[in-house]
């Protein structure tokens, strides 16, 4: 009987995937064009070198959290609030101003949950689904899979 949180993610990060478990490089910036190596984003951007020169305009990562809790509109905002918490998990760096990430909850039922419970499980299913759409991802030309890069 109690709350359900799920989360679906469409990940197209400038920067790096985490494992959520483990804190491991599973995706992100390869170390040039055509390399298979990846460089650890956050460190270089640290470093001094700005990410732009890696940087297409259209990178994002966008997200729904779905769930059977009764939430209001402001609970649903706030459920989406600490579900950002999962894109800080997964993504190293998140919300760049190369990235638009967004995510988006809404409630499918009517079970009484603490709103606050429910977002951090929101954040878990978050940081989940994005490490589950780079598994999932299959190669495009010039572009290889972190499954053909051996990262995953």
């Amino acid at each position: 009987g109690g709350a359900v949180v799920g989360a679906l993610a469409a990940v197209n990060a400038l920067g790096d995937v985490r494992d959520p478990e483990t804190g491991r490089l599973i995706a992100g910036t390869r170390d040039a064009p055509d390399g298979r190596a990846l460089i650890d984003s956050a460190r270089v951007i640290a470093g001094g070198l700005s990410m732009g020169r890696f940087a297409a305009p259209d990178h994002t990562t966008i997200g729904v959290i779905a769930t059977n809790a009764r939430l209001t509109k402001a609970e649903a905002a706030r459920v989406a609030s600490l579900g950002m918490l999962g894109f800080a998990r997964a993504l190293s760096p998140p919300h760049t101003a190369f990235d638009g990430d967004t995510l988006f909850a809404l409630s499918v039922g009517d079970v009484a949950a603490d709103v606050t419970v429910v977002g951090l499980a929101a954040a878990d299913a978050v940081a989940h689904a994005i490490a589950r759409g780079v598994r999932a991802a299959r190669s495009l030309p010039h572009l290889p899979a972190a499954g053909d890069l051996g990262t995953i």
